[in-house]
């Protein structure tokens, strides 16, 4: 199935979203489709989709005009939409989902439960995933999640298939297994639109890529004939900087230790962050960083050992008490445990501090816009206005906006968990940057994180978990990749 977009336009109010794109995807091909946050791409894919109509242009499968009234449409044709806010049903099991909308029947008529139950397994065995098809949806990791929606796209025998950042919160033997999964599907003739802000998965997976800047289609090739630092450049319009970041700025002041600290998923860990150090936490996906902290942060279950917050023992019940100790946890998964979809952006950015901004339990406007004005220079959130729906700004912005909630709250130590995950290059380069002048102003970090090129670049020195336990620390000549993977692989231990 050979796919041609052509002058494809599309615009939400006076924001031209898509202005006179061509895009192309062959049978049996891999295509980058690459550009910032806010690029246009997913609005794109979306025309594609089925999920929203575009303004004007053309469309044409096999050389045929399409308009696509709906998702289910779309498909019907062939073309599968993995969507990087998963569209998942919590409430459901692993199997449901995976025949979500198109569930086989009985002769009587009934759904067909055993029938969706051993193909959903064969499916998910042929992957190499070990996953229980009767486990519900809303226990799975992001991780599992994802592969969830991968398996319900191949299940569809579709022709084409949109990837919207599908390894983003995988680890690497994951990845590796999308990408086999991938080139099996091309090597069976399906197109694949892989959109993805990972440049060196983009080098290694895609065929072809093109580059989309403010709603123009700015750049296109083999994948072969440029440099990650080429697509970098045509993503953002100049040089991106590639050096080490970390300033060394650590104090003599611990702010934030932990002795012997054991629980559910890690066990017997100790550590220091000081006044202005950025202390990396790294390892493969399961290996107990998040569940780590967020018991500290009083967000996840019990455990023994102490915590101490400036020399005095810490033992917070609960995200509110922490929060009131000046503890701020930028949380791994954006959907579901960071932003308020419901919510505009202004009261997303400034929830926390409405305690303290509130008098007889009504808010004072005029304080809470004036503190979300500020962030939102500070951190140069890009919005139209405060009240838009925070779900309507790029990934790279509600980030940013999540941000600017715990740092309207003035933290002492601030829990970054993958803060740059699903962000495009240029907003991962701002978020660095404001990482690193928080540091400065004597905030202490703990970066939590599974790109080492990141903890690298970033941190000052990182603890490296294997299985719940800290395999090694890095630091200075050690900061290296090969280093940090042998010690979260258990090569090193």
């Amino acid at each position: 199935m050979d796919l041609t977009m052509r002058g494809v336009t599309k615009s939400f109010g006076a924001n031209n979203a898509l202005r006179g794109v061509d895009f192309r995807l062959s049978g049996g091909e891999i295509c980058a489709l690459l550009g910032e946050n806010g690029a246009g791409k997913s609005t794109l894919m979306n025309i594609l989709g089925g999920v929203v109509p575009r303004d004007s242009g053309d469309v044409l499968i096999d050389g045929k005009p399409v308009s696509f009234a709906g998702p289910k449409y779309s498909l019907a044709a062939g073309i599968a939409f993995i969507h990087q806010e998963l569209n998942l049903i919590n409430d459901l099991t692993v199997y449901e989902n995976l025949f979500l909308g198109r569930e086989p029947r009985t002769r009587s008529g009934a759904i067909d439960i055993p029938r969706m139950r051993s193909e959903g397994r064969r499916m998910l065995e042929g992957m190499g995933v070990d996953l229980d098809v009767n486990a519900m949806t809303r226990g799975l990791d992001a991780s599992y999640k994802q592969i969830v929606e991968i398996a319900r796209a191949m299940m569809a025998a579709a022709s084409i298939i949109i990837m919207d950042e599908p390894t983003s919160s995988l680890t690497d033997p994951e990845i590796e297994r999308v990408f086999a999964m991938m080139r099996a599907l091309r090597g069976q003739g399906v197109g694949i639109v892989f959109i993805s802000h990972k440049l060196r998965e983009v080098a290694r997976i895609a065929d072809r890529y093109a580059v989309l800047r403010d709603g123009e289609m700015v750049a296109e090739g083999n994948v072969a004939d440029v440099t990650a630092s080429d697509l970098a450049r045509f993503m953002v319009g100049r040089d991106v900087r590639a050096d080490a970041l970390s300033q060394r700025l650590r104090s003599p002041r611990s702010v934030l230790r932990a002795e012997r600290l054991t629980g559910n998923g890690f066990r017997d860990v100790s550590f220091d962050v000081h006044a202005g150090e950025i202390l990396g936490f790294t390892g493969l996906l399961g290996d107990g960083r998040s569940e780590l902290f967020l018991s500290i942060f009083g967000a996840g279950g019990p455990y023994t050992g102490s915590v101490y917050l400036d020399g005095k023992p810490f033992h917070p019940r609960g995200a509110t008490r922490a929060a009131d100790n000046g503890l701020a946890y930028l949380p791994r998964n954006r959907k579901e445990n960071g932003i308020i979809p419901d919510m505009d952006a202004l009261e997303n950015g400034s929830i926390v501090v409405w305690p303290k901004i509130s008098r007889f339990g009504f808010i004072d406007r005029r304080r809470q816009g004036d503190m979300f004005a500020g962030q939102v220079r500070a951190l140069r959130i890009k919005l139209a206005k405060p009240t838009d729906m925070i779900t309507s700004l790029s990934g790279g912005n509600q980030q940013k906006v999540v941000l600017a909630k715990w740092l309207s709250s003035n933290p002492r130590v601030l829990i970054l968990d993958n803060p740059t995950q699903g962000v495009d290059v240029g907003a991962k380069e701002e978020i660095y940057d404001i990482i690193l002048g928080l540091a400065r102003q004597g905030v202490a970090i703990a970066l939590l994180s599974s790109e080492a090129q990141e903890i690298i670049r970033v941190c000052d020195r990182a603890l490296v978990m294997y299985h719940g336990a800290v395999a090694g620390e890095a630091w200075g000549e050690t900061m290296r990749e090969r280093a940090i993977m042998r010690l979260a692989t258990g090569a090193g231990v």
